[in-house]
């Protein structure tokens, strides 16, 4: 795959970015602000599995996309009321803004120098372009591409988004490796063309999709034994 392989285009949210460590941080004193006793972990998954539920709806509507952003506000919005938590829209505006100043998983950045000297490194995120320009300074990857699915008008795992990343930066689909840690994206990559390495950092089973990741990995030091010489 070394000798194919002349991209490699990486989701951002949970597989570049650390955002379920770094909405805990953002979300722990808030909700401690609120006087709310739950987990502020149990808190972030509701957030973001919401968020991922509604993202799917908006794809299966085939009406005219919703930002990431707005997205977002729906999702907290609805997870705070689920939570018995008063608040303002301020507030939910706030809260889905720290999505842009997430950090990267420790290992990520020497990591990703490694595989540029080998590799053009882009990003394939479901953010919106203005998010993912403003989260440049926090995660300091020199990315060659960073693109957002709002070029496709829908949210992966659309096969039309993977397209046209791929149009974007110009190499055909079966010469980029997709990297992300959800078996859900690896299987819209893998469904669309492209090759596909699955970031295993959650230990979770991939399932028995007939769109198998290329490679298998717990982390990125082990992605890049695997693609650098």
């Amino acid at each position: 795959m070394r000798n194919t392989i002349k991209l490699l285009m990486f989701d951002q949210y949970g597989t570049v970015v650390d955002m379920q460590g770094g909405l805990i941080e953002v979300a722990t004193p808030y909700l401690k602000s609120k006087g709310w006793k739950g987990s502020p972990d149990a808190f972030v998954t509701w957030w973001r599995r919401t968020h991922f539920e509604n993202s799917m709806i908006d794809a299966l509507l085939h009406r005219e996309h919703i930002s990431y952003r707005r997205i977002g506000e729906i999702s907290v919005d609805y997870t705070l009321e689920r939570a018995g938590i008063a608040h303002t829209d301020k507030e939910v505006k706030f809260l889905v803004a720290q999505i842009e100043k997430l950090r990267c998983f420790p290992e990520v950045p020497a990591a990703m120098a490694k595989l540029h000297q080998c590799y053009k490194l882009a990003v394939l995120s479901n953010g919106d372009p203005d998010m993912l320009e403003a989260a440049r300074p926090y995660h300091g990857i020199a990315f060659d591409h960073i693109i957002s699915v709002a070029s496709a008008g829908s949210f992966k795992p659309h096969v039309g988004t993977y397209t046209k990343a791929a149009q974007i930066a110009g190499v055909p689909l079966n010469e980029i490796l997709f990297v992300a840690n959800h078996a859900f994206d690896c299987i819209g990559a893998k469904a669309a063309g492209m090759r596909t390495a699955f970031i295993d950092r959650r230990k979770r089973p991939f399932g028995k999709w007939p769109y198998q990741p290329d490679l298998i990995v717990s982390d990125f030091n082990e992605l890049t034994a695997q693609l650098v010489p």
